[in-house]
């Protein structure tokens, strides 16, 4: 059988950055983060080292949503939900009686679900009263509790895979859903993935020695690339792509944002934090595979650029292992921080609106690059004007799981 085309007809993002990509493009261009001195850390949590996050303003709307509908969703489902109403919005399927219909499904994930319910599940231990748990405690802090959510806001009745791989939570979600579409089990997907803020998260990295500590200079981080980097810094959102087989968008007159051509995801098989550089490496082999398409082909690459010691230096290198030319390279993350299972679709609808915009964000707080990292483009100034077909995004995660999507523009 023939594999059928994907193609994205619609986006929606809750983000620092801002919720329309002319308000993230004035942002970008304006070349600064968004990262905070989190004030009320310093009495709370004095042991930890950072003092760095950048949250998200956000409460949902709760006229638009009111409570029976939105019960079970803790803030990462309210995020989730945000997004994808504003993704179906946009590809005109909002209310449409087709998502019901069997043939669309949901690809969804998170690291974790909401920290709040799980707080009040596990203080049930501690205190031996349950007259905090709920009916819905469980269904807001379940891993899987923005896919299921949001098939039942929607009633969807089709597929539902939920990808809760850490910081591949998203870019996952977008690769099965382009192969489950392709292979034709299901016309339309609607993929992503969220991440509502937590300081365990920071503490979780911080005991790794892997946050920023430039407390005194939140504008000056995360620096991914550059010589004096100390660190990642933790963000949170949501971001939704309505994935469609393009015959079937092409027929009811739907714009299309970017085709999907190429998906590969490896496991390193060998530590759990650590990057493994030649398994990184082969999952980008395996998206140029999929695509059939020369590493020469790929005009941008949208990098995890964590702003981490080992991992910025191992990316770049199997960048550089694959790709064996100085290709134009940037991150979001020093703008926006670390979003985890948001920032795969965060990144992704970014870079094909870069794409479609023919412009790239510059590495912002790229003075010097680390001379072990590979000797790739990184892009800096003011961004980079580029005329390109096809661009690339890889993001990378704990337990060892490594994702690389190709989009190619709508001609």
């Amino acid at each position: 059988m023939e594999k059928r085309r994907v193609v994205i007809t619609g986006g929606g993002i809750v983000s620092v950055l801002g919720s329309d990509w002319n308000t993230i493009l004035a942002n970008l261009k304006a070349k600064k983060n968004f990262v905070k001195y989190m004030k009320d850390w310093d009495e709370k949590y004095p042991l930890m080292n950072t003092r760095l996050a950048a949250p998200v303003d956000f409460a949902i709307d709760k006229e638009k949503y009111p409570r029976k509908a939105i019960r079970g969703m803790g803030r990462v489902s309210q995020m989730a939900l945000v997004a994808t109403d504003a993704a179906l919005e946009d590809a005109g399927l909002l209310g449409s009686e087709e998502i019901t219909q069997g043939r669309t499904g949901i690809a969804y994930g998170s690291s974790i679900g909401s920290v709040d319910p799980l707080m009040e599940m596990y203080s049930m231990l501690v205190i031996n009263d349950t007259s905090k748990v709920s009916s819905t405690t469980y269904i807001k802090a379940m891993p899987q509790t923005c896919a299921c959510n949001l098939e039942v806001y929607y009633h969807l009745t089709g597929r539902i895979i939920t990808t809760n791989t850490a910081c591949t939570s998203g870019s996952q979600s977008i690769g099965y859903a382009y192969e489950t579409i392709q292979s034709g089990k299901q016309d339309m997907m609607i993929a992503g993935g969220a991440e509502e803020f937590c300081t365990m998260d920071t503490a979780t990295f911080d005991t790794l020695f892997s946050t920023s500590t430039k407390n005194s200079t939140p504008e000056l981080t995360p620096s991914a690339y550059d010589l004096h980097r100390d660190g990642l810094v933790l963000g949170e959102g949501a971001c939704t792509l309505i994935l469609e087989e393009y015959e079937h968008a092409k027929a009811r007159g739907a714009k299309m944002y970017a085709e999907i051509v190429g998906f590969g995801t490896t496991t390193d098989g060998t530590h759990i934090t650590s990057p493994n550089r030649p398994t990184i490496a082969h999952a980008l082999e395996l998206a140029l595979e999929d695509a059939k398409l020369s590493p020469d082909q790929i005009g941008y690459i949208n990098t995890h650029g964590t702003g981490t010691t080992s991992g910025d230096i191992t990316e770049s290198q199997a960048t550089f292992d694959v790709f064996k030319r100085a290709v134009p390279v940037s991150t979001v993350k020093n703008y926006i921080g670390h979003t985890l299972g948001a920032c795969g679709s965060i990144e992704s609808w970014l870079t094909i609106n870069m794409m479609n915009e023919g412009w790239f964000l510059p590495n912002l707080n790229l003075s010097e690059v680390d001379p072990k990292c590979a000797p790739l483009d990184y892009i800096t100034g003011d961004g980079r004007e580029i005329n390109t077909e096809y661009v690339m995004n890889n993001n990378f995660a704990f337990g060892g799981i490594n994702t690389s999507l190709i989009f190619k523009k709508i001609k």
